[in-house]
């Protein structure tokens, strides 16, 4: 049991991590940072990579935000994906600016652990969803005003547990946001550390249509066919109850990627895959 427990933790911080790559290869044009951005609910901050493209003059925003492994002990060790990393290096490439905060209790930020959802028995993704769109935020309204930024709505970006936190911003229809990119967005995956085991599906879908409910932003859905967290009749059913409460989506269910379509967005040529559905997205 240990050993699974082990595995399942590895695998997903790979596949929240993917973000690892080298910044050898870093056009010397571009560059990046690290700072705490400031918020009011964060002491000290929130620990935020900020990349920004070879143009010059002032870039529209987009905000991408990390997933949640299971092991708390996970939590301290992640970081930021680098300027270098392919999904950060294709916004950059098209002309935007990238942040990449860490919430509370991960990385270098500072704070209590707020994402929990209490477990199978009473399990509140939306609870868990409203803390992680409260950090989600504070980044976004932070970023903005910075040198560099355009004074445009931002791109909201989420994977996994952070896709979730994106949906759950998309409910407050903030007017600093013009759009949600939800990539594998969910809660309670792994249950038992088995993979397409969610703990209380039913409630991520009653989650998803109370989220839909208020919601009137613009969102993408991409989800893979071997998703190991969230398999696609489970996407279906939340993107369904979304649109069902009034708010609108576009879902695009895709073929399976890699071992674990779960870690498309930063996977090595995931771009090539999600890149020209999120580029006509945007666009409209």
């Amino acid at each position: 049991m240990r050993r699974a427990r082990l595995l399942a933790a590895s695998l997903l911080a790979a596949l929240l991590l993917g973000a690892c790559a080298s910044e050898a290869g870093l056009n010397a044009q571009e560059t990046g940072e690290t700072l705490h951005l400031p918020a009011a609910h964060v002491p000290g901050g929130l620990f935020t990579r900020i990349c920004r493209p070879a143009s010059a003059g002032p870039a529209r925003l987009v905000v991408l935000n990390h997933g949640s492994p299971g092991d708390p002990a996970v939590r301290p060790a992640m970081r930021p994906a680098t300027c270098a990393s392919e999904a950060v290096r294709w916004f950059t490439a098209r002309g935007y600016v990238v942040a990449i905060p860490m919430r509370r209790g991960y990385g270098q930020t500072s704070g209590p652990w707020a994402e929990g959802f209490g477990g199978c028995s009473r399990a509140d993704y939306g609870q868990a969803g409203r803390e992680t769109a409260r950090d989600i935020r504070a980044a976004v309204l932070a970023m903005q005003g910075r040198p560099g930024v355009a004074a445009r709505p931002a791109v909201v970006v989420g994977q996994s547990a952070g896709g979730w936190g994106s949906l759950a911003l998309a409910a407050e229809n903030p007017p600093e946001v013009g759009a949600i990119v939800n990539m594998a967005g969910g809660r309670g995956g792994w249950q038992g550390n088995l993979p397409n085991n969610v703990c209380r599906p039913d409630e991520l879908v009653r989650a998803a249509a109370g989220f839909g409910a208020a919601a009137r932003l613009p969102t993408l859905w991409i989800y893979a066919a071997n998703d190991s967290f969230f398999d696609p009749a489970l996407a279906r059913g939340m993107a369904d109850a979304w649109q069902a409460a009034g708010a609108p989506a576009v879902l695009r269910p895709l073929p399976a990627f890699g071992q674990d379509g779960h870690g498309l967005f930063f996977g090595r040529g995931g771009s090539a895959i999600w890149g020209p559905i999120v580029e006509a997205f945007l666009r409209n």
